[in-house]
């Protein structure tokens, strides 16, 4: 599908676009808990999920224990799983790694989502216990999905390889400041080796006077059309061989390829840039489904 979600024509978001931007829906549910499933899609995936977690709920109740209670909050950043008292974050979904998400149609109660583990990169099913307000959850979901997704493409979804393209020309600028400060420091060591140079081949207490045609560090000013040949020699020695320049290649005067900013390839980007772009590009590919569903299929179904 070109959308990024899919959902029933009939369906209509709940809340303001802004609510979900600036702020969160928060829901009161009960966490039935999450399980591992072998497909990101599908409703026969989530209800073998829903009936094996419930299972398991009404093994614990029977032993006493209750059903912990949990509070969602939605916004176009996720779906944060919480502990009520507390506020401490159980879990944080973000809405790329949501790929399904449904509620039961006859118990308006349960509701399920499909998110893929940041971690690990497995498919859990998470399941809960609503309060008759699943199908409004549901739909929330829906919506900060939808809004995340626009939101994606405004600021930088369809601009994916240019912002690849920024972090490679800072690499390439940290790069080339680095070389060009390496050959700095290269021209100083020169610079001193000819000044230790000079003064230990200086009788003492003589000042060597200084030819008009050099300059402050006594060399010769460079000429595009002066040749080694010509370069007289100081102490019977020759001066060190200008590296011959290649005609294929044009290099700047350190010596450095010239800068293309339109020509950098992949390793040239921090892969972590690189892999969290296309990870979110890849959920919102991918898309939301909202459903709805039937989960209750036996009267062993019909409570928590």
């Amino acid at each position: 599908m070109n959308r990024a979600f899919s959902r029933k024509k009939d369906k209509t978001w709940m809340h303001t676009p802004e609510a979900l931007s600036k702020h969160y829906i928060p829901y009161n549910a009960k966490f039935l808990g999450s399980t591992e499933v072998e497909q990101p899609k599908g409703t026969e995936v989530v209800r073998d999920a829903v009936r094996k977690l419930k299972f398991a709920r009404h093994i614990k109740k029977s032993e006493g224990q209750k059903i912990p209670k949990v509070e969602l909050q939605i916004s176009i950043y996720g779906v944060k799983i919480l502990e009520p008292k507390t506020k401490e974050v159980q879990h944080n979904c973000q809405l790329h790694r949501i790929s399904f998400c449904a509620d039961d149609k006859t118990d308006k109660r349960i509701f399920t989502f499909i998110c893929k583990d940041s971690e690990s990169n497995k498919h859990l099913c998470y399941v809960f216990d609503s309060e008759k307000c699943a199908e409004e959850i549901t739909l929330t979901i829906g919506q900060a999905f939808d809004l995340a997704y626009r939101k994606f493409l405004e600021s930088g979804g369809k601009d994916v390889e240019t912002r690849k393209q920024i972090a490679g020309l800072q690499k390439r600028i940290q790069d080339l400041e680095t070389e060009n400060m390496e050959l700095k420091n290269k021209v100083q060591d020169l610079e001193n080796q000819l000044r230790i140079t000079q003064v230990s081949t200086s009788p003492a207490g003589s000042v060597t006077p200084k030819s008009p045609s050099t300059d402050i560090f006594d060399m010769i000013p460079f000429s595009p059309i002066s040749h080694q040949s010509s370069i007289p020699t100081r102490n019977g020695t020759q001066p060190p061989p200008v590296p011959s320049r290649s005609t294929e290649i044009k290099r700047d005067l350190f010596g450095a390829e010239p800068f293309d900013p339109f020509n950098c390839g992949a390793g040239d980007f921090p892969p972590d840039i690189q892999s969290k772009l296309d990870e979110m590009q890849e959920g919102f590919k991918m898309g939301l489904t909202l459903e709805g569903t039937v989960f209750c299929l036996d009267p062993v179904d019909s409570r928590c």
